[in-house]
């Protein structure tokens, strides 16, 4: 469709704090397209017209057009955020959208201070469970935050930032929110649990959501996918697992289409699922000791892609219980 660029300067401009930042309308000139609307407004990404389509689309005529002499909510323009434990690099990273802005999420990454967890080994470099978990954490957070969305980082490193190098420094630096993380395992589960439920007590989202993120450790030979464990009895850990589970499906069938993917949903009796008051999943994201499964956490890339992967899935099923 050709639309004519006219330019009024009759435009309404309207403030109201939302959520906190300022949701700007405005009006569209004759003969004016959406596409050229969002430009005059310097909205020229494809998750502006995402979004302008999402804030208005009770207002559009039967064509999806714009109506003369109507405000349109514009979609938020990009804005900052900044957290210190992205490292300095990445500290400052940018708020895309508010898709999330009504969901909470407590990301808790495996083992972490005293504890290693799982070992494993490559080229003469020790792999640590709780350093790729961590860095893996990170990004899911980073990701989740850009769109708009409250995330609460249980275990921390203040040193490590999220680091892109193939083999991942060891060392025991990690705390649970600035307490030391005790190595009695019982103690240690209970420690990030009682965070997790103080943090949920005040939390006022109505979708909140707690995420366990580890590596298992299993004989070098055993090649694994991703599995997903949810609490037995709760329905919507149930959902949660299932939809992450479907989201890394289609992955599989779009980037590795010959390869299959074989991680499953199961109910497991975990600590940490059971004694956490938010819904909660706990994922092994592949086997340490297995040379293929390794790359998965190895190159930065795919521990993007883990994230990436992680938080399409979260945000599908807060869409679902948003409806």
């Amino acid at each position: 469709m050709k639309y004519i660029f006219i330019i009024y300067t009759s435009i309404l401009f309207i403030f109201l704090p939302i959520h906190g930042f300022t949701q700007e309308t405005g009006t569209p000139g004759k003969g004016e397209g959406i596409l050229q609307f969002l430009k005059r407004f310097e909205r020229t990404k494809p998750e502006h017209y995402t979004q302008f389509m999402e804030l208005n689309k009770s207002k559009l005529d039967k064509n999806n057009g714009l109506r003369l002499g109507v405000k349109y909510t514009l979609p938020p323009m990009n804005r900052e955020g900044n957290e210190p434990l992205f490292g300095e690099k990445l500290a400052k990273y940018t708020i895309e959208s508010d898709e999330l802005k009504e969901a909470c999420f407590y990301l808790v990454s495996g083992a972490g201070g005293p504890d290693p967890g799982a070992i494993g080994v490559l080229q003469g470099h020790q792999l640590h469970e709780d350093e790729y978990a961590y860095d893996i954490m990170l990004r899911l957070a980073r990701t989740l935050m850009s769109k708009g969305a409250k995330v609460h980082i249980i275990i921390q490193d203040a040193a490590d930032g999220i680091r892109d190098d193939k083999f991942l420094a060891t060392g025991d630096r990690e705390t649970c929110m600035g307490d030391p993380i005790p190595l009695n395992q019982v103690q240690r589960l209970k420690q990030r649990c009682d965070k997790i439920n103080t943090l949920f007590r005040k939390d006022k989202e109505a979708y909140r959501r707690a995420i366990f993120i580890h590596l298992d450790s299993r004989s070098e030979s055993k090649q694994i996918d991703v599995f997903f464990y949810h609490y037995e009895g709760s329905a919507k850990g149930k959902h949660l697992a299932n939809t992450l589970q479907d989201v890394f499906n289609k992955k599989y069938d779009k980037h590795q289409p010959n390869r299959g993917f074989s991680g499953t949903v199961n109910t497991r009796d975990l600590y940490v699922i059971k004694q956490t008051l938010p819904v909660a999943v706990f994922l092994e994201l592949g086997n340490i000791q297995n040379s293929r499964d390794q790359q998965r956490f190895l190159l930065n890339d795919n521990r993007q892609a883990l994230a990436n992967w992680i938080c399409e899935g979260l945000t599908q099923d807060f869409r679902h219980y948003s409806k």
